[in-house]
């Protein structure tokens, strides 16, 4: 009797053990508990890859901004459609504030030789890089100096953001064809190009290598429009924003699927500087590929004239304290 009943008061003592141990497991403290430390170990080991990619975000929080002013300005002035009439003037300067403000404050934005931009239409020609900020930069800068509107050829999918159609119209956007661009530029304004691409803003790197191909369609427009092209480069632009370009299957999946989803990081307060060269004047003697390699050739003289290569992020951060003025 003795044997059983210690095996009893054994047996009562594992269950009891056990059933301590369940509860001490399905407990919502332990739980909280070890979800909270493992929270905090995640959120520490991301921070660095948060602080890298964050520009995208930011890039993206300036747009959604700027449509924010644009709605602002057509609800308490009742606009409604023509979007490139004066009546819209007070939105795109507000939005053209806005950006300025960004480049200076963020990147020391500066424009040499503004005054290189002919009064009449012409094509800016730009290097594209991994974010074509200097682009918003240059463009806002030209609006608050001279008035004149810039309209711009963008990518496919910069249309794709959702909510931006405004901003697309206000700002004069356009994905359109040559037959278009040529009509922008014989109603007088100005239209923005980057060559490039996708391609050169995702595998270009701090050589600042253009990666234009065969591409001369921009050289066709010129032609077909009689009007200038004005080289542009903008010195730092790949120490403020990098690419993961250079990891082989990033670059494979691009190719065959044309999906840019290589990873952007940077964000650094590097100093912009955005170089106008001298216009390239129209000559209807020139084929549309002599002219694309002209502006190629153009466009290389001022990244060798202004940009240290290959670049280098502490010497791009050190410039905000140069106090020598550029030229």
């Amino acid at each position: 009797m003795a044997s059983r009943s210690e095996s009893y008061s054994s047996g009562q003592e594992d269950v009891t053990g056990l059933t301590s141990l369940l509860k001490e497991w399905i407990s919502p403290n332990h739980y909280l508990e070890d979800f909270g430390d493992c929270t905090v170990s995640l959120l520490w080991a991301l921070i660095p890859f948060i602080i890298l990619f964050s520009p995208t975000l930011i890039v993206l929080g300036f747009i959604y901004l700027s449509i924010l002013l644009l709605h602002i300005y057509k609800r308490k002035d009742n606009l409604k459609g023509d979007y490139l009439s004066k009546s819209w003037d007070n939105g795109r300067r507000a939005v053209s504030y806005l950006w300025n403000i960004y480049g200076v404050l963020w990147h020391g934005y500066e424009v040499c030789g503004m005054d290189k931009v002919p009064k009449g239409p012409g094509l800016v020609v730009l290097y594209h890089g991994a974010f074509p900020l200097d682009y918003f930069y240059f463009v806002s800068r030209l609006y608050l100096q001279t008035g004149r509107l810039c309209h711009s050829v963008v990518d496919y999918h910069f249309s794709k953001i959702p909510g931006i159609k405004l901003f697309y119209n206000v700002q004069g956007l356009t994905q359109d064809g040559r037959v278009q661009c040529v009509e922008i530029l014989k109603k007088g304004y100005l239209l923005g190009v980057l060559p490039g691409g996708v391609r050169e803003a995702l595998f270009s790197d701090e050589n600042y290598s253009l990666l234009w191909g065969n591409r001369t369609g921009f050289a066709h427009v010129a032609i077909d429009a009689k009007v200038p092209i004005i080289p542009v480069f903008t010195a730092n632009l790949r120490e403020g924003y990098r690419t993961l370009g250079k990891i082989w299957p990033l670059k494979w999946l691009y190719e065959r699927t044309r999906w840019p989803i290589v990873p952007i990081y940077g964000g650094f307060p590097v100093k912009f500087c955005t170089y106008v060269g001298d216009p390239i004047p129209y000559d209807p003697h020139i084929t549309a590929e002599e002219l694309a390699e002209k502006t190629k050739t153009a466009i290389k003289n001022l990244r060798d004239k202004h940009q240290k290569i290959p670049g280098s992020i502490p010497k791009a951060l050190l410039e905000r304290f140069d106090k020598h003025p550029k030229y």
